[in-house]
């Protein structure tokens, strides 16, 4: 009889199991928005094979997103997420970074730096920067790679899901990469440095 209870209880729990999914396909949209807007560059400026690429992934995800909440009772749906939400600390930091992207724009076009795999920044080879430079070009690297983390994760948190800093970070180093211009350095998959 003990058992059966058990067993009874473990099932009654398992129904009411709330699956709370990651928006993948809001995550990419913002992500480049985000981007884009840090480096200045209007969504008109894409090339229009390119531009027409980027639209059939999107159009992709969105199809997928909305399958899923289709699919998905409300009662998991409860609280949508809305990646592009604007707060205080977000504000700052995007426009913080955007202040910064010129100075780090000529760093990625001379090769000094460079973006790894994780989207996080990396000075590619300090001995090819002056000796005067160095601590100003690791502070500054420094201080983008922070302030992206920092992002990632008050994004999470104004959603009230912490737990999907992960994401969001690697949803941010792929739109890093495929945003990089022509010249920039990037790391691929296997760790070896590429130029775009």
């Amino acid at each position: 009889m003990k058992k059966i209870s058990t067993l009874s209880a473990l099932l009654l729990t398992a129904c009411v199991t709330i699956n709370i999914y990651f928006p993948a396909a809001a995550a990419d949209k913002v992500a480049d928005e985000v981007i884009k807007e840090i480096q200045g560059v209007s969504t008109q400026e894409k090339s229009e094979p390119e531009a027409r690429a980027n639209h059939g992934r999107l159009a992709f995800y969105y199809a997928v997103d909305r399958i899923l909440a289709v699919i998905i009772s409300p009662a998991q749906a409860a609280g949508e997420a809305d990646l592009s939400i604007k707060t205080v600390q977000i504000n700052k930091l995007r426009h913080t970074m955007k202040q910064r992207f010129s100075v780090l724009q000529e760093n990625y076009a001379s090769g000094l730096i460079g973006i790894k795999g994780d989207g996080f920044l990396v000075v590619r080879n300090l001995s090819e920067v002056p000796l005067k430079n160095r601590n100003q070009l690791k502070k500054l690297v420094a201080s983008e790679n922070n302030d992206r983390q920092t992002l990632y994760q008050a994004i999470a948190n104004a959603n009230g899901h912490p737990e999907w800093y992960v994401q969001i970070k690697t949803t941010f180093a792929r739109h890093w990469l495929s945003n990089a211009n022509i010249g920039w350095w990037y790391q691929t998959a296997s760790g070896a440095w590429q130029q775009r």
